[in-house]
């Protein structure tokens, strides 16, 4: 096992699937212990224990990453097993399409899109940065996307008007947090996705003509798998990374190249 990650303690929000999944497994492989916290109970408690058969000192938690009285009682629960949290991830998130802007619903739906995606990262770095203030470090990795940089591309783009917003504005978030904890020792950096083969996507990817066309944007010539995207979480982790902050890695097989 690596020790990339010795003696660091990792809380992942949508630690139970796709890219965060394999970010657990991944940096506990490496030799970080894992709060896998999950809105899905039972999906945080399998990876756990699949995490535990590995050999990896982990806890899994059930977590609404929408209220703050919830990400308050799981830090604690995690400081309670492991002392401390020297690394978020954030990768919960939801991306359902938005329903023509004459329906009733957009509104709800938008502004639970809004809710999920940018006030959870909003919420759980509130609630680390003073943890992470106590052990004189800390690294915060928040998931954003590719589309908080560019649109949807015109064959896909209906019904995603509300996700695009989202992630561009955990992207500045990231660095306007960056600016205001570099002096604490706490970095704060942005990994960019592109298209992954993911449960996340699969509203895109379920179409073959659709998947194909989407791979046809991608000059690497596939979609990323969770993995590969965990790697890069990994450097950002680790002392590696340590002169870094305030950055969006993109990570999307030259998508945003063309």
């Amino acid at each position: 096992m690596s020790e990339r990650l010795k003696d660091k303690v990792a809380f992942i929000t949508g630690g139970a699937s796709g890219i965060g999944e394999a970010t657990a497994f991944l940096f506990g492989e490496h030799g970080a212990k894992i709060i896998v916290a999950d809105i899905d109970k039972d999906a945080a408690l399998s990876t756990s224990r699949e995490l535990s058969a590995s050999g990896i000192d982990s806890l899994g938690i059930q977590l609404d990453v929408t209220r703050d009285s919830d990400i308050k009682k799981a830090f604690s629960k995690a400081i309670e097993k492991f002392g401390s949290i020297s690394i978020l991830v954030n990768s919960a998130g939801l991306n359902p399409r938005l329903p023509s802007l004459s329906n009733k619903s957009s509104e709800e739906v938008w502004d639970r899109i809004i809710e999920v995606n940018l006030k959870g990262t909003y919420l759980t770095c509130k609630n680390v940065v003073k943890i992470m203030e106590e052990n004189g470090s800390g690294s915060i990795i928040n998931l954003s996307s590719i589309m908080g940089e560019v649109a949807y591309h015109s064959s896909m783009s209906n019904g995603f008007s509300a996700y695009n917003p989202s992630k561009g504005g955990v992207l500045l978030f990231t660095k306007n947090l960056a600016v205001d904890l570099a002096a604490k020792n706490i970095r704060v950096n942005c990994l960019n996705p592109g298209f992954a083969e993911t449960p996340f996507t699969e509203a895109l990817t379920s179409d073959a003509e659709l998947v194909q066309k989407i791979i046809d944007l991608h000059p690497i010539g596939r979609l990323a798998q969770p993995k590969e995207i965990a790697y890069c979480a990994l450097f950002l982790a680790s002392d590696e990374s340590s002169f870094v902050t305030g950055t969006s890695l993109l990570v999307d097989g030259g998508y945003t190249a063309q």
